[in-house]
């Protein structure tokens, strides 16, 4: 929570070039995104609430922030949140490759190239086989919905109890 709630006043980009909320709005933005089209999935929930964490903790990291944030997140909850985290960027490229009109934020189209520009044949079809795909491509897409100047999202005291509970589910499942 004290790292979620530091994310209050920081911003994707050092100079705040970026995206126009902070990471403390985009992350709840996000989460209550994926609550209300998957209210089930809580593990997809947090994944979006946390998976920028990474500009938070390496600032102007553009290219690695999805892994630092799943490094950060694992221990606590757990791999299939970590996954989702470090996927959100691959499924930005899947996305671009695949949706060439679908249009992508200001600060979205300029990252790309740092993260890896489009995705080619092969790695559309890798991407695609993948598991956990559909709900890195959900996460993508919420992730560049939350992302509105002044919408209400809730505070980030509401989603303490869906935090314990995976983390809770995340140690039942570490042995």
């Amino acid at each position: 929570m004290e790292l979620l709630l530091a994310c209050r006043g920081a911003w994707d980009t050092p100079d705040r070039s970026g995206d126009p909320v902070d990471l403390h709005d985009h992350g709840l933005q996000t989460a209550a995104l994926l609550r209300r089209s998957h209210p089930f999935d809580k593990e997809l929930q947090v994944a979006g609430l946390v998976h920028d964490l990474g500009h938070l903790l390496f600032p102007g990291d553009d290219a690695g922030h999805a892994e630092h944030a799943a490094q950060a997140v694992r221990p606590l909850l757990g791999e299939r949140v970590a996954r989702l985290v470090r996927l959100h960027v691959p499924a930005k490229r899947y996305l671009a490759a695949v949706e060439p009109d679908r249009a992508l934020s200001p600060q979205s189209a300029l990252t790309l190239r740092a993260q890896g520009g489009l995705m080619d044949g092969a790695e559309v079809r890798a991407f695609a086989a993948d598991p956990d795909a559909q709900a890195a491509v959900t996460l993508r897409q919420a992730d560049d919905a939350g992302k509105v100047v002044g919408l209400d999202a809730g505070v980030m005291e509401d989603w303490r109890p869906v935090l314990e509970l995976v983390a809770a589910r995340a140690s039942e499942r570490t042995p």
